[in-house]
């Protein structure tokens, strides 16, 4: 079993790395302040292949593992885990485009998004459908030209901001095998956005209602076939926990970097209080926790690559351990800054705000324990 990484791999996650380093991080404070991401951003990661890193090589993108995507985004997390997770998102939706999608939606909608010339958006819950996402409402009803699309959904990623989504909505019956996945460009007739969430963290994403009012959809923006969309939105979950447990990773790692820092310099009775054991104690465990995290997350993400059979269950696991461990250090390495961890200056409280979504999304941390557990219950027999 080999832990290492390849010179390959070890290449993107430098790159990621460096791209962060110079293009987000010296601005992060400022995007969060402002309640955006620059648009002009997302073509530069574009042109590094950042904008399709698993889309196949046939349909234009990098053509990634599972596990190479998981570096990029605990790399461009050190620099700011909102823009690493909107990025994320951006590639759930352009797998999606490109497992399921017809050859026009994949020259209308994929080509642009690949090189980040457009951005996309996932929409899936709604404000009575969260963990039960299969009890969604909004409905797309069959008209000559495609479907009138009705509902809200919410919590939306980008919306108000984003080139184009994908909808999940009631094309049929109750429950998940009604629901199809549409494609609703920005402009769509009966599309609009409620007004700019006021979040905890994750500030710099813009994130909004999306409401349908009678919204036209063409035919043709049906993604695969009606009655899959609850499947297809499944499907690209398992990845998306794994990116979002990557984030944690990164953001976390880069809070115990600056921490350690930190602590060399600061004095407290006379000498650097990294040189006190009780504090030292503190930065091993934070240390060794990260380090079972990521052994964990790229587990998980070899599974995923191997189509393991279990690979949803150790997503789940994942997800829900590292996002846990990832709040849990940030938080520590405030206490270590003591109170100027408190401070917007040093970063360290928006990593700890930016965090706590983590157990949250891509499935709440209770749900995982639900996969998990049920796995455990089928393998018994």
């Amino acid at each position: 079993m080999d832990f290492a990484l390849s010179e390959e791999q070890a290449a993107i996650f430098d790159m990621a790395r460096s791209f962060g380093a110079e293009e987000i991080a010296p601005h992060a404070l400022g995007w969060e302040k402002t309640g955006t991401i620059p648009k002009e951003l997302w073509p530069k990661l574009g042109a590094l292949g950042f904008g399709g890193l698993y889309v196949s090589e046939a349909s234009g993108g990098a053509g990634l593992t599972r596990l190479d995507a998981t570096l990029v985004f605990e790399a461009l997390s050190m620099a700011c885990p909102s823009v690493a997770a909107f990025l994320s998102i951006h590639n759930m939706c352009a797998r999606m485009l490109d497992a399921f999608g017809s050859d026009d939606l994949k020259a209308r909608i994929l080509a642009p998004a690949i090189p980040m010339e457009t951005v996309l958006s996932y929409c899936l819950t709604e404000p009575g459908s969260g963990s039960d996402a299969a009890a969604l409402k909004t409905r797309a009803a069959r008209t000559n030209e495609g479907y009138s699309l009705t509902g809200t959904k919410a919590f939306i990623s980008g919306g108000g901001y984003s080139d184009a989504y994908i909808v999940m909505a009631r094309t049929g019956a109750e429950g998940p095998k009604g629901i199809s996945a549409l494609v609703v460009e920005d402009g769509a007739p009966g599309l609009s956005f409620g007004g700019l969430e006021d979040k905890m963290g994750w500030r710099a994403q813009p994130t909004r209602q999306v409401q349908f009012d009678g919204c036209a959809v063409p035919a043709a923006n049906l993604l695969g076939d009606e009655g899959q969309g609850f499947k297809y939105a499944m499907m690209g979950l398992d990845g998306g926990r794994l990116n979002i447990a990557a984030c944690s990773l990164g953001a976390a790692q880069s809070a115990l970097d600056a921490t350690l820092a930190y602590m060399g310099e600061r004095k407290a009775f006379g000498k650097p209080i990294d040189q006190f054991q009780a504090l030292q104690f503190r930065l091993a465990d934070a240390e060794i926790e990260l380090q079972a995290a990521r052994t964990f997350l790229r587990q998980a993400a070899w599974k995923l690559d191997q189509g393991a059979p279990d690979a949803t269950k150790f997503c789940a696991m994942a997800k829900k351990f590292v996002t846990e461990a990832g709040s849990r250090v940030a938080d520590q390495c405030l206490q270590l800054h003591g109170g100027y961890g408190y401070l917007a200056d040093y970063g360290i409280e928006k990593i700890v705000r930016d965090l706590r979504v983590h157990q949250i999304l891509e499935g709440t941390n209770e749900i995982m324990r639900l996969i998990v557990a049920r796995q455990m219950l089928e393998a018994r027999g």
